[in-house]
């Protein structure tokens, strides 16, 4: 089979790839680097270019069980079971429906996605860690009609498929040897498809795709309420693509470490798409608790994550390096370090040997986004020899809207604007702080079915992120805190929770915090209350074991009385709750503020 690139028929949608390549090309700031980008008009576009390119290149490294060795597949391979299944999806009368994708990170997935876009319908990823009551709602309200799910779902969504109450008609097994009564073998869907095509069916190969319809129907996983359907065209996701590998460098050799659920846009558009536009590979980790040594085997090169894990491996290390004695020494070699490589030369490969081996040996850089992160572990991370930079990203931006450039980071701020992305704060206060707005190809059609909500956002072609923040001279962006989250005191005060949290969480002895408002005890005024979560192991390194509540509650008395003695009388915190149990977050792993037990 030929895998060679076709372009759109659509002269139009030549013309407005070629469009956004020239940004790239004609954007003069140093920062954008690499002008590489070839223009896609699609993701079809991408994956067929991509496969001519680099066919005997690795797509995916993967394990088929626990504990055995990583196999690979190939762009050609990734390509040809890829029109199998789209062809096979077709046949079952799947053609401009919606078909929903449920199940852990894996090569399947990732081809049930690029099967039903590239030439099917539209694809609903769905959260694998919903409860029921809330994937059925979304099944019905995206007028599902087929689902690809791993086996552990089976049930529920023959359950679901069988109260009619939904337009959900196939069930298709990703795990399945075969077809049972309930679904459909993935693999037989494949093998089918196969069949098909070499008997002559181009009905998937030769689809038309519509750039400027909805292609993507990804649910929001909202800290403050109902979620909403973000609708993406391909128009959204092939832009972000083509700007994004502009200000850091993918090579074609690089392997990106899939780790964070690729439901979410942010690893799905970041950590699965962009690779293979780029000609590099995805190695799929079988698990948080297997990340060191899944990094050791596959050494990788990239890795996407969120501050939590950022974080807990950062703190793992200098807790190693406390245990053996050797805390001033590393310092020490750090200083040394760091001095040296401003004159070109880097001993941190020799000295930090050890250390780079937790991430596999060969990391070259990690790329932090989802929330912020404290810029002391991203200049760690940076001590160490492995370049780590802070992106910012939201649904409704398919997600991509800044990255630090890989020249030129800078820990605190989100990074700069791609080319032919405007960023802009807008109602800009006393303090110099507003909200950020983005403008670009990369912004969303709307919400699903919310016309309302959407022109609350979207007004004038800019997105109204909620975050805010402001921008330096240098363009690069930073946020202080989200508009929903204000503390407004009675004198008229504003107070970030976000900045509060950061300062408080680089405590040894804090895991997270969340701060809010509440009333005093005489209710004639509002303070400002914090909860924390005991990191026990800094308390444990720190101060030994067996600690009393009371005792506790002093330890983290002292670290707010510290916070409160440098800031504003309406900035202090005058109640704090301690616990050992986390604050609870929606499936994004963010803190649910308006959760009553978070308080």
């Amino acid at each position: 089979m030929s895998f060679e690139r076709t372009w759109s028929t659509k002269e139009a949608d030549r013309k407005w790839a070629q469009e956004i390549a020239d940004l790239v090309n004609n954007d003069p700031r140093p920062a954008v680097k690499y002008k590489e980008s070839r223009p896609i008009t699609d993701i079809r576009d991408m994956i067929l270019s991509s496969t001519a390119l680099y066919p005997d290149n690795v797509a995916f490294y993967e394990k088929e069980k626990k504990g055995a060795p990583y196999g690979k597949t190939t762009y050609r391979e990734m390509t040809e079971k890829m029109n199998a299944l789209g062809t096979a999806l077709v046949d079952l009368g799947l053609k401009d429906k919606r078909i929903a994708i449920i199940g852990a990170n894996s090569s399947r997935w990732a081809l049930s996605y690029l099967a039903t876009v590239c030439g099917t319908g539209v694809v609903v990823p769905l959260d694998k860690e919903l409860p029921a009551e809330t994937l059925e709602e979304f099944i019905t309200q995206a007028q599902v009609s087929a689902v690809i799910f791993d086996r552990k779902y089976e049930e529920m969504f023959r359950s679901i498929k069988e109260k009619n109450t939904n337009m959900l008609a196939v069930l298709i097994n990703m795990d399945a040897a075969e077809d049972s009564a309930i679904s459909l073998s993935w693999n037989g869907l494949v093998e089918r498809g196969r069949e098909l095509i070499a008997k002559g069916d181009r009905r998937f190969l030769d689809a038309e795709i519509d750039t400027d319809v909805m292609s993507v129907l990804l649910f929001t996983s909202g800290t403050t309420g109902r979620s909403k359907g973000v609708m993406l065209s391909q128009k959204n996701l092939a832009s972000d693509i083509m700007l994004a590998p502009t200000i850091l460098k993918v090579n074609s050799y690089d392997i990106f470490f899939s780790v964070l659920p690729v439901h979410h846009t942010y690893e799905c558009t970041c950590g699965f798409m962009m690779p293979l536009y780029k000609g590099a590979a995805i190695a799929y980790c079988e698990g948080l608790k297997y990340i060191t040594k899944n990094l050791e085997e596959i050494k990788p090169t990239m890795f996407l994550g969120v501050p939590a894990i950022f974080e807990k491996l950062y703190k793992k290390i200098w807790q190693n390096v406390r245990k053996k004695g050797k805390e001033n020494t590393l310092k020490k070699v750090i200083g040394i370090n760091n001095k040296t490589k401003k004159v070109g030369i880097n001993i941190g490969k020799i000295f930090f040997k050890d250390i780079l081996a937790v991430f596999g040996g060969r990391m070259r850089i990690m790329i932090c986004g989802g929330a912020a992160i404290s810029p002391e572990v991203l200049d760690g991370i940076r001590d160490f020899g492995i370049n780590a930079v802070q992106g910012y990203g939201l649904t409704e931006c398919a997600p991509l809207a800044a990255l630090n450039p890989d020249t030129a980071p800078v820990a605190s701020s989100i990074g700069i604007e791609f080319p032919g992305i405007k960023l802009e704060v807008q109602d800009v206060n006393e303090e110099g702080i507003g909200e950020l707005c983005v403008k670009g190809p990369n912004v969303m059609m709307g919400y699903y079915q919310m016309p309302e909500e959407t022109a609350e956002v979207v007004q004038d072609g800019w997105f109204h992120t909620g975050d805010l923040g402001y921008i330096d001279e240098q363009g690069y962006a930073y946020i202080t805190g989200r508009k929903k989250n204000v503390i407004i005191t009675k004198n008229g005060e504003n107070v970030y929770p976000e900045e509060v949290e950061y300062t408080l969480n680089l405590s040894p002895i804090i895991e997270e915090s969340m701060v809010y408002q509440t009333e005093a005890e005489n209710k004639n005024d509002t303070i400002i209350a914090a909860s924390i979560v005991l990191d026990m192991e800094g308390v444990e390194e720190f101060y030994g074991e067996d600690m009393s509540d009371e005792e506790l509650e002093n330890l983290v008395w002292e670290v707010v009385d510290k916070y409160n003695a440098i800031n504003p009388v309406y900035k202090q915190i005058r109640k704090i709750n301690v616990r050992k149990a986390e604050l609870k977050k929606n499936t994004s792993k963010k803190i649910i503020r308006f959760a009553e037990e978070n308080k």
